[in-house]
C-alpha cells in the first residue's frame, strides 16, 4: 500500500506546504499508548455517565419529549458542522491544545446539565457538548499516530494502541452507564439523602443532576492529564492569519482525501455503514426492550443493561482487531469480516422482531452483542489503513472527515428508521447497508496486504492515487 496524502499548512495568507512536524519524540510507543488509553478513557466516561440519566433529568427539569428531541438535534447539527473546521485546527494549532478546548467545553455543558432547569440553558449545554464532540473526533488518536510514527517509523504497529483505546472508549461507556444509572438510585437508599441534597440546594441539585456534576468534575481531570502527559514539539507561531488561511486549506484536504484514494473511500463507507447500524441499533432497541418487559421504567433498566452489555462486546472486539487481522492476514480483511458479524448481528435483530419468545429473545440479544463486536473488530484496522495513508500534517483533518461521515449517515439513518413501519424492514434495511459496504472489501482483501516500505514517502496534494 503506497502512501498518498495532501498536506496543506497555514501561510501567509496561503497555505504553503512544509513536512510534518513529528511529534513527541521523547516517548517511546508503550508509554505513548498508555497515555493515548488513558486519555480515551476519562473522555468518554462522563459522556457514558449521561447515557442512562440525560432524558429522565431533561424531563424532571420540566422538559417534554419534543423539546429534548430537539436538544438532541442541536448536539447532533453543531458536531456536523464543526467537524471539519475543528479537525483542521488541530492540525495547525495541535492536538493537545484542541483536545483541552474540548474538554473545557464538555465541563461547562455537564455543569449546565446538572444545574440548569431552563431549555435555554441545556440548549447552550448540548451545543457546546457538540462542539466538544467535534474537537475530540481526531486530536487524541493523530497524537498517538504521530508519537508512535516520530519513534519507531512510518511502519510501527499501531492496531495494538487503536484497539486498546477503542477498548478504554468502550470501557468507559459501560462503566459510565452502570454509575450514571447507580449513583441517583444509591443516593435514593440513604436515609433521606436525595431529598436533603434537593432541599440543602433549593431544588439546584437533584439525585439525577450527580452524574453530571461528578461528569464535569472528571472532565476537569481530563484537561489536566491532557495538558501535563502529550507533549508536543514546538509548532510555529499561530496567528490569526495563518489558522484563517490554514484551516480552510485544511478542511478542502480533508475533503480531496475520499475523492482521489480508493482505500480511504472505502474506509470513509465504513464509518458511513457504522452510522446507519447504530443509528438502528440506538432507535430501535429501548422500543422492543420495554415491549419485552411490558413498561417503559423496566425497559428503561433493561436498556441501560443492554447497552453497557454492547459497550463491553465492543470493548472485547476492539481487543481482538489485531488479532484478527493476523487470523486473516490484512487489516482489509479484518475490516471484511467485522463487516460481515455486524450484519449477522442486525440480520438476527430483524428476523426476531415481533416473537418475545425465549429463542427469540436470546437470538436478539445475541444479534445485539455481534453489531457491536463486529464494530469493534473493524474500527482500529480501518484506522490503521487510514493512518497509513495520511501523514501528521492532516491527520486530524482525516480523522474528522471520517467521524462526519459517520454523523451524517446516522442522522439520515434515524430519520429513515423512525418513518419505516416497525419489524423486520428497519433492521434489514441497515443489514443491506452494511453488508453492501463491507463486500466492497472483498476486491481490496483478494490483493492482499499493501504495506508501505520505509523508503515510502507521502505523495503531494495534486498526485494521482490509485483507484
Amino acid at each position: 500500500m503506497s502512501g498518498r496524502t495532501a498536506t496543506p499548512q497555514p501561510g501567509d495568507g496561503a497555505a504553503i506546504p512544509r513536512p510534518p512536524v513529528p511529534a513527541g519524540r521523547g516517548l517511546d510507543p508503550p508509554t505513548a499508548r498508555r497515555r493515548f488509553i488513558t486519555v480515551s478513557f476519562l473522555f468518554w466516561l462522563p459522556i457514558g455517565m449521561s447515557i442512562a440519566t440525560g432524558v429522565l433529568l431533561f424531563t424532571d427539569r420540566g422538559m417534554g419529549l419534543a423539546a429534548i428531541a430537539g436538544f438532541f438535534a442541536v448536539h447532533s447539527l453543531t458536531a456536523a458542522a464543526m467537524e471539519l473546521p475543528t479537525g483542521g485546527l488541530a492540525d495547525v494549532i495541535g492536538r493537545r491544545t484542541v483536545l483541552a478546548t474540548a474538554g473545557v467545553l464538555n465541563c461547562t455543558a455537564f455543569a449546565l446539565f446538572g444545574l440548569a432547569a431552563t431549555a435555554g440553558a441545556i440548549t447552550l449545554g448540548m451545543a457546546l457538548m457538540g462542539c466538544a464532540r467535534a474537537l475530540s473526533s481526531g486530536p487524541a488518536e493523530a497524537w498517538y499516530v504521530d508519537t508512535v510514527h516520530a519513534h519507531a517509523g512510518p511502519d510501527a504497529d499501531l492496531r495494538t494502541g487503536l484497539a486498546r483505546g477503542g477498548s478504554a472508549m468502550s470501557a468507559a461507556l459501560a462503566l459510565g452507564t452502570l454509575l450514571g444509572g447507580g449513583l441517583p438510585w444509591l443516593l435514593g437508599l440513604g436515609p433521606r439523602v436525595g431529598e436533603w441534597l434537593t432541599d440543602a440546594t433549593g431544588g439546584l441539585i437533584i439525585p439525577l443532576s450527580v452524574p453530571a456534576l461528578l461528569g464535569a468534575l472528571v472532565e476537569i481531570v481530563f484537561v489536566l492529564y491532557v495538558l501535563s502527559a502529550l507533549p508536543e514539539p514546538p509548532r510555529p507561531s499561530a496567528t490569526l492569519r495563518g489558522i484563517v488561511g490554514g484551516v480552510p486549506a485544511a478542511i478542502a484536504a480533508g475533503l480531496r482525501l475520499g475523492a482521489r484514494d480508493a482505500l480511504i473511500r472505502r474506509v470513509l463507507l465504513t464509518a458511513s455503514a457504522t452510522g446507519a447500524a447504530l443509528a438502528a441499533v440506538e432507535l430501535l432497541t429501548p422500543g422492543r426492550a420495554a415491549a419485552l418487559m411490558g413498561t417503559a421504567e423496566s425497559g428503561a433498566v433493561l436498556f441501560a443493561s443492554l447497552a453497557c452489555a454492547g459497550f463491553l462486546c465492543s470493548a472485547l472486539g476492539s481487543q481482538l482487531a489485531p488479532a484478527a487481522a493476523r487470523l486473516t492476514r490484512s487489516s482489509e480483511r479484518a475490516v471484511l469480516a467485522g463487516g460481515g458479524v455486524v450484519t449477522l448481528g442486525l440480520t438476527l435483530l430483524g428476523i426476531t422482531t415481533g416473537s418475545t419468545s425465549p429463542f427469540a429473545t436470546a437470538a436478539a440479544v445475541t444479534g445485539y452483542g455481534l453489531v457491536y463486536l463486529g464494530l469493534g473488530v473493524a474500527g482500529p484496522n480501518a484506522n490503521d489503513l487510514l493512518h497509513r495513508r495520511v501523514d501528521a500534517s492532516g491527520r486530524a483533518t482525516a480523522l474528522s472527515v471520517q467521524s462526519l461521515a459517520l454523523q451524517l449517515v446516522a442522522a439520515a439513518a434515524g430519520l429513515t428508521v423512525g418513518i419505516l413501519p416497525l419489524g423486520p424492514l428497519p433492521w434489514l434495511l441497515a443489514a443491506g447497508v452494511v453488508l453492501a459496504v463491507a463486500l466492497l472489501w472483498v476486491r481490496r482483501a483478494a490483493m492482499g496486504p499493501q504495506v508501505p516500505s520505509p523508503s515510502s514517502r507521502p505523495v503531494p496534494a495534486g498526485s494521482t492515487s490509485e483507484r
